[in-house]
């Protein structure tokens, strides 16, 4: 028996203006443009400093256009060779890297790399660090003047030489203090990326917003080790290193909903994302965008994936504006 409101609409034609209105918004391209910081990105999806060179690498394999932001390799004032090897090591389901921040410098960077990146309509944020607070606010002072950079990462992972190598991002005090030092010198918009080598991380980003972030990256990797039980020595050369990949997903997932809670400036979530769905999650838990890290040595494609499937997402759910998702996790 047919119910009342199948004989309305059959009489009304309602049912065939339904089908007709699905198979339009099925064909209508949902919004996926986000503001992080006051930067305008298209979609939601950024490629994760260290893994993504300067960008040139992935030139030949996909189209650099599409992605919503690039940062580009963590740059120190001078050039860094890094940590000696080994310097990788597969662990399940994820690596271990200690690269040591190798790079070509500020210098060289803008004369080498930076004309390419400029071509490119996609933002470009710079990741930087330093082994004192004059450093990084010495390196922000000089991006300040350079075109083509919309935004400037922060890593706080690093060591401070002068209190005994403890990373600024450990403490709530040494966290603002580079923040505040950076802020000093340059107008730019900053995101400052968070270690989840901590006791609280909500104390941490609380303290790098009162400072002057206008945006949260987490998390950085967790700190771990491997060893070869045939020689009996570590498989890095630096004894330990980073850990990324899908292993820490569901820690970097529950610091992201954490961080959401206790601050009012954007939040971007890094940390084993592999897929649309990962990135899903990460944004219903609150983030406002996602960053690409160790996927993109698996598949260069991961980042344009990711941005196609969470568009295919939106539409499949007919939500038509990423904004519907962001922050939407029910507890």
């Amino acid at each position: 028996m047919k119910t009342k409101v199948t004989q309305f609409r059959e009489k009304t034609g309602l049912g065939v203006w339904l089908v007709t209105k699905n198979a339009v918004n099925m064909n209508k391209k949902p919004n996926t443009g986000v503001d992080i910081g006051g930067i305008q990105l298209k979609n939601p999806v950024l490629t994760a400093s260290g893994t993504f060179g300067y960008a040139r690498e992935f030139d030949r394999l996909m189209d650099l256009n599409r992605l919503g932001a690039i940062i580009v390799k963590g740059l120190s004032l001078e050039p860094s060779k890094g940590n000696p090897p080994p310097r990788t090591a597969e662990t399940p389901c994820g690596m271990l890297n200690s690269i040591g921040l190798e790079n070509v410098g500020l210098k060289a960077f803008e004369k080498e790399k930076l004309p390419f990146l400029r071509t490119l309509e996609t933002p470009v944020f710079t990741n930087i660090y330093g082994k004192n607070t004059a450093e990084y606010a010495e390196l922000a002072a000089r991006i300040n003047e350079i075109e083509g950079i919309a935004g400037i990462e922060v890593n706080i992972s690093c060591p401070n030489v002068k209190k005994g190598g403890v990373a600024f991002g450990a403490f709530p005090e040494s966290a603002a203090e580079v923040v505040t030092a950076v802020r000093a010198r340059t107008v730019k918009p900053l995101m400052v990326k968070l270690s989840p080598n901590v006791t609280d991380i909500t104390e941490i980003a609380r303290s790098v917003e009162a400072a002057g972030a206008d945006s949260i990256s987490l998390i950085n990797t967790i700190t771990g080790m491997a060893i070869d039980i045939e020689t009996r020595r570590p498989k890095l050369g630096n004894v330990t290193g980073g850990l990324s990949g899908p292993a820490i997903k569901p820690i970097a997932l529950r610091m992201v909903w954490q961080v959401v809670q206790n601050v009012k400036i954007p939040v971007v979530g890094i940390g084993g994302i592999m897929t649309a769905e990962d990135a899903l999650e990460f944004l219903m838990a609150g983030a406002v965008a996602i960053q690409v890290g160790t996927a993109n040595f698996i598949n260069p494609n991961a980042t344009i994936e990711i941005i196609e499937g969470i568009e295919t997402f939106l539409v499949e759910k007919g939500i038509f504006d990423v904004a519907g998702i962001i922050n939407t996790l029910e507890v």
